[in-house]
């Protein structure tokens, strides 16, 4: 749907509040009569009803909380970088101390994405962020408070790892043709020094590091979730060495060198099942294992004196951390962290100080998500930030349970439940379905931040479902849904999770809606395709509507990427399988109510896919609620519409699921 479609739906002389009421009847929704939340001038909506002064007043607590998130060490002075809001988007500040103040050093319209400080003495701070959402990062060098442009201004560009005498940064950018992910280096302190290494074929490669001599530098290059290949960079003549079998398919994930030359990597290699940590011989390319964990090792750290590695587990979706000694590999578990999540991070999402210390982020049901370290000879946890919660007190927050079934074809499935309290909200509680994208993504139990309103205030049943397809279960599990063939098994989960829902006693089984998120959209649509019947509504989110149109759409560094998951759309019977079970051909079975949301600048999932859905709904006489935040890319970062969008879903609910107002 595109803007100049909009415009000719809305004359000039109607008010939006009269939009409203007339969309929203024309939908066959109650429009509220109370006064109404303001709507960010960057978003286009169609069919969205007003939303009532008393649902912003509610829900305005539970959009105030923050979170810090741990992006390094400051070698000067001890303190930490983190990146967190105060303003209306996430910025960068430093700790200097655990409990100190958070203070600001760096501002803009824009959000952070990410901050990287250089391991020398001179505070370098080296910024990454985009314009809008769109993706087209660029790296600025962080002085005063202000950002001086370090790459293009025009390419995507992708941070990397320092030399390590905090010289040079390795880079990644599509500057050359604007789909190959090129090797940079550059002094960020002088701009002008930015050299193209090497030319690559492909978008996900990756700059990782550099040896300790500084001669060659450390790459990846990303084919899939289940294959990668290893490399040394000369810095002088660009050659490429492969230390892993380039014929291997083998997953080799974060590279790091030790001070001893040692390279350490996390790899499924051997015929694992899981990713485990381990070394790898330059010579020969062979990967020895030096761990054997049950579950994924999912982030690691070195030491900079090479004297012991901290490293976490993904155990069903929990982090648990550990420090190996070295050279002796005795392996301590650490007792005293809250039962969350270490998030996903650009870079390193451990970080150990020269001085032992080892940092990192962390949430849970409790904890909103915050810097913490790890003293490594003891073994104690300290908490370095607090983040706020509008005022809420977040230990009352409910704990997930892990619900565990047997899909359609007898494969064990799992997702987080979040039930609301019995005392407050007695008898069946109705249900929303929140599901991840990815699809290589999980659910996992951090915090749930304005979802919480759901659970705390209506009395709603949330439940997170890992459908196959979805990380940190190991090789088998998140190759089961690869390919078109493939592809509706994971809605097939989705039906035996509904149907396991209908014998809980204390869930409606006739009240159960769906949201979901980027691939979670796609799952979000097709089960409107295929379970309208069970579901009240859905609420789809930058999603997949014709896996065709999304592959000849998204961005080219991207495209390569996505065929070994989805299926290749230039080969015919690969197209037509794609064609078939794309939700945007099966607009007749879908007999419940949609709320489309897209970002207008969005390069993984374009706002297309969104607006073709709602423009044939439209033409069938089956309206959907849309909305365009049209300064937003691949999900909503700018406080304003990310309130505005929670605000609408929270009415979308209440109408459709909670069914207020009938």
């Amino acid at each position: 749907m595109t803007t100049r479609f909009l415009r000719r739906l809305i004359p000039s002389t109607v008010s939006s509040r009269a939009l409203a009421i007339a969309f929203a009847s024309c939908a066959g929704l109650a429009a509220p009569l109370a006064a109404e939340a303001d709507k960010p001038a960057a978003i286009i909506t169609k069919d969205v009803p007003a939303v009532p002064d008393a649902v912003v007043k509610a829900t305005q607590p539970y959009l105030e909380a923050r979170r810090a998130d741990f992006l390094g060490w400051n070698t000067a002075d001890h303190s930490m970088l983190i990146k967190t809001r105060f303003g209306a988007t996430n910025q960068l500040h430093t700790v200097r101390a655990a409990g100190a103040s958070r203070e600001q050093v760096s501002f803009g319209q824009e959000p952070v994405l990410t901050g990287s400080l250089a391991p020398s003495d001179d505070n370098l701070t080296v910024v990454m962020r985009d314009t809008g959402g769109d993706e087209f990062y660029q790296l600025y060098r962080l002085e005063d408070g202000q950002l001086e442009l370090v790459t293009d201004g025009k390419s995507r560009n992708w941070i990397g790892g320092w030399s390590q005498d905090g010289k040079w940064l390795g880079y990644t950018s599509s500057r050359r043709n604007g789909a190959d992910m090129d090797l940079y280096i550059v002094d960020p302190r002088d701009p002008s020094t930015s050299r193209l290494v090497a030319e690559v074929k492909g978008g996900g490669w990756q700059f990782v590091g550099f040896t300790p001599d500084g001669t060659k530098g450390i790459a990846v290059n990303r084919l899939s979730i289940n294959e990668a290949i290893v490399y040394t960079v000369d810095l002088k003549t660009g050659k490429k060495t492969a230390l892993t079998d380039p014929k291997a398919k083998t997953s080799f994930v974060d590279p790091k060198v030790a001070a001893d030359g040692t390279v350490w990597v996390v790899s499924d290699a051997g015929g694992s099942d899981f990713l485990q940590l381990g070394t790898l011989d330059v010579k020969t390319g062979a990967f020895t294992a030096k761990t054997s964990e049950d579950w994924d090792v999912s982030d690691y750290a070195i030491a900079p004196d090479g004297n012991f590695i901290a490293y976490a587990t993904n155990e069903a979706g929990v982090s648990v951390m550990h420090v190996m000694d070295l050279p002796s590999g005795k392996v301590r578990k650490v007792s005293q962290l809250p039962q969350g999540v270490i998030p996903w991070a650009i870079g390193p999402a451990i970080q150990i100080a020269p001085w032992g210390e080892i940092g990192f982020s962390l949430s849970s049901a409790k904890v909103p998500g915050d810097a913490f370290s790890i003293n490594p000879e003891t073994l104690d946890v300290t908490r370095w930030t607090k983040s706020e919660t509008g005022g809420l007190d977040a230990s009352q927050n409910v704990e997930p349970e892990l619900v565990t079934i047997k899909s359609f074809d007898g494969e064990p499935i799992t997702g987080f439940l979040y039930r609301p309290d019995p005392a407050k909200f007695p008898g069946k509680r109705p249900l929303l379905f929140d599901v991840h994208g990815g699809p290589e993504g999980q659910s996992r139990p951090g915090f749930l931040g304005s979802e919480n309103y759901y659970v705390n205030e209506l009395g709603m049943a949330l439940f997170f479902p890992n459908v196959r397809g979805s990380d940190g279960f190991g090789k088998r599990f998140v190759n089961l849904d690869n390919g078109p063939w493939k592809r509706e098994d994971s809605v097939k989960d989705i039906g035996a999770f509904f149907d396991h829902f209908a014998d809980d006693a204390a869930i409606d089984a006739s009240r159960i809606s769906l949201y979901g998120m980027s691939y979670g959209g796609y799952v979000c649509y097709a089960s409107a395709v295929h379970y309208s019947d069970k579901l009240k509504s859905a609420s789809c989110y930058v999603g997949i509507t014709n896996f065709v149109t999304f592959l000849e759409n998204t961005q080219d560094y991207r495209r390569d990427l996505r065929r070994p998951e989805y299926g290749n759309e230039t080969i015919p019977d690969q197209r037509k399988k794609l064609e078939e079970i794309s939700p945007l051909n099966h607009l007749d079975k879908i007999s419940i109510p949609l709320f489309v949301a897209v970002g207008g600048n969005d390069p993984r999932v374009p706002a297309s896919e969104g607006e073709q859905i709602v423009e044939a709904m439209d033409k069938s006489g089956q309206p959907a609620w849309f909305l365009n935040a049209t300064n937003e890319g691949h999900g909503f970062h700018k406080k304003e519409n990310e309130e505005y969008y929670f605000q609408t879903s929270v009415e979308f609910w209440k109408q459709t699921l909670l069914e207020e107002g009938k």
